[in-house]
């Protein structure tokens, strides 16, 4: 007698705060805003030996130095949310088991349940016994995640090391800048990991964690030059921390 096991194929309803017997244990968002160690004189110099790239054609029509002229210089800060998860699922789910048995059999007793074999049509030893059950399994997923302003991936590359303000909210508050919504960050992870398969049937343990989370604001130049034979304006970003170009 050979065994066949059949479960659905589960599509993935997604965790909200609002559903119920999930245990959540979300850490408190930091708040971190990078110093800018590069003087702006620094930057400007910078931008000074950049400048000329931002208005070459094709790699080959490259203006003067002295056509490209300085216009501004501005300090903001980029944002970036980081962010550690765990969502952990102990469950049932359906599953159907189909016995195949010889011709000649009858019936079959299982864990003292009767069945009543069924023919498939297809040909002989093809006589068959379905029982339906449950199987037990864990679904665990880890996630850490870097995120832009607009919650897409970013990379840690655009994310140097730098000592932090002692008085981020100083910061935020001289340079205007607007915080992203309390649970922002929080909602991503959950909609990415915190799934339910469809074809459970019993929960046993389910658990969504955030165990680190911070908000780290870089610092970033905005240098605006202008081409004074043409007109032309190209703004060049450098990075606060590095001075690198960002692109």
């Amino acid at each position: 007698m050979s065994i066949l096991t059949e479960t659905l194929k589960p599509e993935p309803a997604v965790i909200t705060a609002e559903t119920p017997n999930i245990k959540e244990n979300i850490a408190k968002r930091k708040t971190i805003v990078y110093q800018a160690p590069i003087d702006p004189t620094v930057i400007r110099v910078s931008g000074e030996k950049l400048k000329l790239g931002l208005f070459t054609k094709f790699g080959l029509f490259k203006p003067k130095p002295e056509e490209i002229q300085f216009v501004s210089i501005e300090q903001y800060y980029e944002p970036y949310m980081v962010i550690s998860g765990r969502y952990f699922l102990d469950y049932y789910r359906k599953c159907t088991y189909t016995f195949r048995v010889d011709d000649a059999v009858k019936e079959v007793v299982l864990l003292g349940q009767k069945f009543i074999p069924e023919d498939s049509n297809a040909g002989r030893n093809s006589r068959f016994v379905k029982v339906n059950g449950e199987e037990r399994l864990n679904n665990e997923t880890k996630v850490f995640l870097v995120l832009d302003k607009n919650g897409r991936d970013a990379s840690l590359n655009k994310l140097p090391s730098a000592p932090a303000e002692k008085n981020p909210s100083k910061i935020l508050k001289e340079y205007g800048i607007e915080e992203f919504a309390e649970n922002a960050d929080v909602d991503i992870v959950r909609e990415r990991i915190a799934k339910r398969p469809t074809d459970l049937s019993r929960i046993i343990e389910e658990v969504f964690e955030i165990n680190d989370r911070s908000v780290i604001y870089t610092p970033r130049f905005k240098l605006l030059f202008r081409n004074v034979k043409t007109g032309e304006e190209k703004t060049l970003v450098l990075d606060g921390v590095t001075s690198e170009k960002i692109e």
